[in-house]
């Protein structure tokens, strides 16, 4: 640190005389500024030889501060220097060896860099010098007073800066000379105090010092009360053990327990009465062991408590046992859903194992199908069937993977994951646990919650299953795991492998009007405060909601369209009204407004060039419209739709296929020559990728080219290739009800896409007119050549 101290001899060192080229010596980690001293050594072989020069001469040399620090000091050269520095001349020079120069320096004045000068061994610039701007007004006083009390208040805060140095600056008039003595002396970095050197303007330094000082006063009174406060808590814990080792011996004497001993008593015979495994009892002893012997108020304590109410807290060996009357829980499975044959069939069949080999393991289902399609309460209708507790969590937007397995002790705060958490909450080892939403788990930083779930979901690894909180094996094979999914594509291969997948497609209009009827309506009438005898829906009224308010694979729009209903009778009852409200289909309209969806458009005549194609999507499936026209203008195919890239290879697959059977099918050869073809599929907002809309592209484009409209109350779906083949494709349950709620009356489908025909409701089957094909040229004689179609 520079001694602050004026210099006479310095003084009178006119600026004058200072030559126009100085040898620069770079310093590390300081700033020097004028009127103060600094003493450095010198070990560089150049840097001597720079010293021996100067001292040979009028003894001036040029000071500047490195700007970045290097391994080796003597490689610094003119581009790792400030370009401000501060003209010094040699006080003192003393060699206590031969390759170490002791220098005392003294600042002059500062210099700007001009340019750096070559011919010596080390730096040498060519500078001017520049003297403060100092205006004389009340300002700068104000600011150099002020500046003066804070360094009296810094003095009385570190005993380490000089006494002496505060009652020298107030005899100090030069404001200049005031901001650079407490810049000099303020511990900060060479940056800021390089900041404070290139200020020429006095004002200005005096502000930058300010700033910098109040920000060092902050921290030295900071510094202050939490050295007061650390010392009076040393204090009072002394005191308060001290007090604490009396009151024991007293309760000693008296035959008392304190409530540490007791806990400890108390956690001991929690753990002799569960009936822990060995694994967990011999953990559960250490944690108790480490407990009695902490003191209360120490920071593990709760840490241990609240680990031993875990451990203590779960069912290891509690369970629930199960109902094996088969015909009970088939009731009761039908009692709270209409259809979804294939999971009470799985379910019924669980049952049956159970019944007959009771250790089997639960088994891992997945529901996967549209919203609404009642996943989740059929998993709650799967635990009352069973007699057992149901838990739920959802995993839906979870990316850190210690939601699964819980944080570590070490953690403040940690706790377990939330499958022990789930389990202490149904208080048995046999819930049915379902896994809402595990087609959209997440992964990021914090680890992927989708890797955690392999083991949970793997009955022959899950039986041990480890928790990062609890750091024990928990058996979790007597858990019945449910999950649920909109889609399994997103869901990792390894843990889909793990799973058996029961897929719930979407509902026919007539399991749409039972389910309706049956639940749907009384459990409305129930919450919005109406009995049988205020209001009466008829089945007409619940089709025409579900044709043209609705038009959905799942159920919530039409419980939603039926309550609102409901909310419009109880206006009506709050008011005075009295006697039964029946609502028809004519009456829909009055509750609800006009009509949403018109299904019915795909019984109208088209123009050629549209064809009905059937799409599948996470909500179910859905029918679609290609549409495709042809201009005159240069051969070029024009794709809009917001189209993904296999929907873009399937349109040019078929015009491809369309211009190398032109002949065949009658179309001018040179129609696709002079005609710029533009292929859309309207919903443009609406991303669309995948293959299955070959077929449908195909038929768009030849009954452009031919100009024959396709045939009503048609839909197709299947992918095609060049070769002139139709293959299968996904999805058929969901896009064969999409349209036969769209009043499709015949569907062209992939002859390989025949054995999935087994899963489509029997009413759909028997409305709708099935033609499998192998051939694109199938396609065409049915959808072209083959009469208008009836609706």
């Amino acid at each position: 640190m520079p001694k602050q101290k004026q210099d006479p001899k310095a003084e009178a060192s006119s600026i004058e005389n200072i030559p126009r080229i100085v040898p620069v010596i770079p310093v590390v980690d300081a700033v020097i500024f004028p009127r103060m001293q600094l003493p450095m050594a010198v070990n560089q072989k150049e840097l001597i030889a720079l010293v021996d020069d100067a001292m040979a001469g009028d003894r001036f040399i040029g000071v500047a501060s490195v700007v970045n620090k290097k391994e080796a000091p003597g490689e610094y050269g003119p581009e790792d220097i400030y370009r401000v520095g501060t003209v010094a001349q040699i006080v003192k020079m003393a060699k206590a060896e031969q390759s170490v120069s002791q220098l005392l320096i003294q600042g002059i004045a500062r210099f700007r860099v001009l340019e750096f000068v070559e011919g010596k061994p080390y730096v040498q610039a060519r500078i001017e010098t520049f003297a403060d701007i100092a205006p004389e007004d009340v300002e700068t006083e104000a600011l150099k007073a002020n500046l003066v009390r804070m360094f009296l208040k810094m003095a009385e805060l570190a005993p380490y800066l000089p006494a002496e140095m505060a009652e020298w600056l107030k005899t100090v008039d030069d404001p200049g000379i005031v901001a650079d003595a407490v810049g000099s002396i303020l511990p900060v970095d060479v940056p800021e105090k390089q900041t404070i050197l290139e200020a020429q303007d006095v004002k200005e330094r005096l502000k930058e010092v300010t700033r910098l000082a109040a920000r060092q006063i902050e921290f030295l009174e900071l510094e202050k009360k939490i050295h007061t406060q650390i010392k009076g808590d040393m204090d009072k814990s002394q005191k308060d053990y001290y007090l604490r080792q009396q009151m024991k011996a007293i309760q000693e004497e008296l035959g008392e327990k304190d409530d540490a001993r007791m806990l400890v008593d108390e956690y001991r015979a929690k753990i002799e009465k569960k009936g822990l495994p060995e694994e967990a009892k011999k953990e559960a002893e250490r944690e108790l062991d480490r407990l009695s012997r902490m003191h209360p108020s120490s920071s593990e304590y709760t840490v241990a408590t609240t680990y031993l109410d875990w451990i203590t807290a779960l069912p290891w060996n509690e369970s629930t046992p199960d109902n094996e009357d088969i015909g009970k829980a088939e009731k009761i499975l039908d009692e709270d859903h209409y259809g979804l044959e294939k999971p009470k069939k799985r379910i019924l069949e669980y049952l049956a194992v159970r019944k007959l080999k009771p250790d089997s393991k639960g088994p891992i289902l997945c529901l996967a199908g549209p919203p609404g399609t009642g996943k989740t309460s059929l998993g709650r209708s799967i635990a009352r069937a069973l007699g057992r507790q149901f838990v739920r969590i959802s995993l839906g937007g979870m990316h850190d993977e210690a939601e699964i397995r819980g944080h570590r002790r070490t953690y403040v705060g940690a706790l377990p994951g939330r499958i022990i958490q789930g389990i202490r909450r149904a208080g048995v080892n046999n819930p049915v646990f379902m896994l809402d939403e595990i087609d959209k788990v997440g992964s990021d930083f914090r680890g992927d919650p989708s890797s955690a779930l392999l083991e949970v979901l793997d009955p022959e690894q899950n039986f041990s299953f480890s928790d990062h909180y609890l750091d024990v094996p928990f058996d979790l094979s007597r858990v019945m795991f449910i999950t649920t999914a909109n889609m399994l594509d997103t869901i990792p291969g390894p843990l889909r492998d793990r799973m058996e997948v029961i897929t719930l497609s979407g509902y026919t209009l007539e399991e749409k009007t039972n389910i309706a009827n049956r639940y749907l309506i009384p459990r409305q009438r129930e919450e919005n405060g109406l009995s049988p005898k205020n209001i009466r829906i008829l089945s007409s009224a619940v089709k025409e909601i579900i044709t043209g308010y609705t038009l959905e694979a799942g159920l919530r729009n039409l419980e939603r369209e039926i309550a609102a209903i409901c909310r419009g009778v109880a206006r009506k009852t709050a008011a005075g009204e009295t006697g039964l409200t029946k609502v028809s289909a004519k009456d829909v309209r009055k509750y609800l407004g006009p009509r949403r969806f018109s299904p019915d458009t795909i019984c109208e005549e088209k123009p050629p060039g549209v064809a009905t194609g059937m799409a599948w999507t996470t909500v179910g499936g859905d029918i679609l419209f290609v549409e495709a026209l042809a201009v005159p203008g240069k051969k070029n195919l024009i794709l809009t739709g917001q189209l993904g890239d296999v929907m873009k290879e399937s349109a040019l697959a078929a015009l491809s296929f369309l211009r190398s059977r032109g002949d065949s099918l009658k179309i001018p050869a040179d129609y696709f020559e002079n005609h710029e073809i533009h292929v859309h599929v309207p919903a443009g907002a609406v991303p669309k990728d995948g293959p299955s809309a070959g077929v449908t592209m195909l038929t768009a484009l030849a009954s452009m080219a031919l100009s024959r409209p396709v045939k009503k109350a048609l839909a197709m779906t299947g992918e095609i290739t060049l070769r002139g083949q139709v293959l299968p494709v996904g999805g058929i349950k969901e896009k064969v009800l999409a349209a036969y709620r769209a009043h499709v009356k015949e569907i062209i489908l992939p002859a390989e896409n025949e054995k999935d025909l087994d899963d489509v409701p029997a009413a759909a089957r028997k409305a709708i007119t099935f033609h499998l094909v192998k051939r694109m040229e199938q396609v065409l004689d049915l959808a072209l050549f083959s009469g208008k179609g009836k609706c």
